[in-house]
């Protein structure tokens, strides 16, 4: 007896599972359609984005290569081209090296695109902190202090990797501009930051010993 009812219960099984297969057959196998398709798009993706960066990265060495050969002129085109249609990590360092060869014949147009970047909230803060970099360095000889405030203190004052570099050339700016005070205290950022990578420290207590007397510490 208990065999005939097993037998008639899964009779009933099979009876639900054929009448829900008939129902919802449609909506199973288009699901598993839209996996299988999903997965393959995804791979797909992959693939091209994968080959995309290949061929950045190969176009940017051969940019490179064209910088190394002193042709700043093709180096900056190449460059250039590579940060309109590469990948977002490449575009950004193309438009960082590109700026750089633009430097190589026109300083100023350099600093103007070296602003562009660091003007740029879409990139990260690095990115955009080594233009500020870049740019001053462009224009420590002819630039204010002010103009060099300006370009640097937010990068001095943050907690980034360049903040040492901004406080260094703030220093010289300011004790090329016969600022002593300003001086003073870009020294004294760069000498009680624990982080101040050693060599910068060097030449920080270097410029401190050039300052006044008034100007030293006791």
């Amino acid at each position: 007896m208990s065999e005939l009812f097993n037998e008639v219960d899964e009779e009933l099984r099979r009876e639900r599972l054929k009448r829900l297969w008939d129902k919802y057959s449609i909506v199973i196998v288009g699901g598993a359609l839209l996996i299988v398709v999903g997965v393959g798009a995804w791979r797909g993706y992959e693939y091209y984005e994968a080959k995309k960066a290949a061929e950045a990265g190969a176009a940017f060495v051969a940019a490179a290569d064209l910088a190394e050969q002193n042709k700043h002129t093709e180096a900056e085109a190449a460059f250039d081209k590579i940060a309109a249609s590469a990948p977002a990590g490449y575009r950004t360092l193309a438009r960082l090296r590109a700026a750089a060869e633009i430097g190589a014949r026109d300083p100023q147009a350099a600093v103007k695109r070296y602003d562009e970047i660091a003007a740029d909230r879409g990139l990260a803060a690095p990115f955009r902190e080594l233009a500020s970099i870049r740019a001053a360095n462009l224009v420590l000889e002819t630039a204010s202090y002010n103009d060099l405030v300006q370009r640097l203190e937010p990068v001095a004052s943050g907690n980034g990797a360049f903040r040492h570099t901004a406080r260094e050339l703030l220093a010289l700016a300011a004790w090329r501009a016969n600022n002593v005070a300003a001086t003073r205290q870009w020294i004294d950022k760069i000498t009680t930051d624990a982080e101040t990578p050693g060599s910068l420290r060097s030449r920080a207590d270097v410029l401190q010993a050039l300052l006044p007397p008034t100007a030293t510490k006791s």
